[in-house]
């Protein structure tokens, strides 16, 4: 799964990548967890890219419930466009979750320890995702995102079985384009190569979700 990421990009670099206007007082995060505002790039009503800020942990449009985002952080890339909590967004609201990295947890002689994956020479990442909409009984409007994953590369298998999707440069306007078709979709839907990423463990301090600060990075 994917349980924790960060997002250090600049408002410049996320224009270069994604052709985007960012709000320049964007600021970075480095201990991004469920329920907490996330920064997505995504196809707006009029066709165009735009950035939004969104919740982490879809709600389904359908759902009586909002706390169901608590346990869909993530979507599975083999079942995404067949599951009823995500098939609607996989055809119609895709979304890039942009970041600079993701943590995972290693279990070691009976205790967790966090790893940190990232870019090779820090090259952003594109994380495959979804969006929805849902309306509360009050009218008001809650827009929440999930992460793709897949099955973990040959890098994050000793750490963890899966991973989210990365999409490469190539594929991003093919995943946000609203009428691509989903046997190309899936097809996107695999595990990065190995050589693009580079892992190392760091501190416990990324356990908590209230800690945000460079120190989670700190290689241990």
């Amino acid at each position: 799964m994917c349980g924790r990421f960060t997002s250090l990009l600049s408002p410049e670099l996320l224009a270069i990548i994604y052709g985007v206007l960012a709000p320049p007082d964007l600021v970075p995060r480095y201990n991004i967890a469920p329920s907490q505002p996330v920064v997505i790039v995504r196809h707006n009503v009029s066709g165009l890219r735009e950035l939004a800020s969104v919740s982490w942990g879809l709600i389904p449009s359908w759902s009586k419930d909002p706390n169901i985002g608590r346990s869909l952080i993530n979507a599975r890339g083999e079942t995404v466009a067949e599951k009823p909590s995500f098939r609607a967004a996989f055809k119609h609201r895709r979304c890039i979750v942009p970041a600079s990295g993701f943590y995972e947890w290693l279990s070691v002689n009976g205790t967790k320890q966090p790893w940190y994956i990232k870019g090779v020479e820090d090259r952003p990442l594109s994380l495959a995702g979804l969006w929805e909409h849902w309306q509360s009984p009050d009218g008001s409007l809650i827009e929440t995102c999930a992460i793709i994953t897949t099955p973990a590369n040959e890098l994050m298998a000793p750490i963890h079985d899966r991973m989210p999707v990365i999409l490469p440069p190539e594929s991003i306007a093919i995943w946000l384009e609203p009428n691509t078709k989903s046997d190309e979709l899936k097809d996107l839907l695999h595990p990065c190569a190995s050589e693009l990423l580079d892992a190392y463990s760091v501190s416990n301090l990324v356990n908590n979700p209230k800690f945000d600060s460079p120190s989670c990075l700190k290689r241990v």
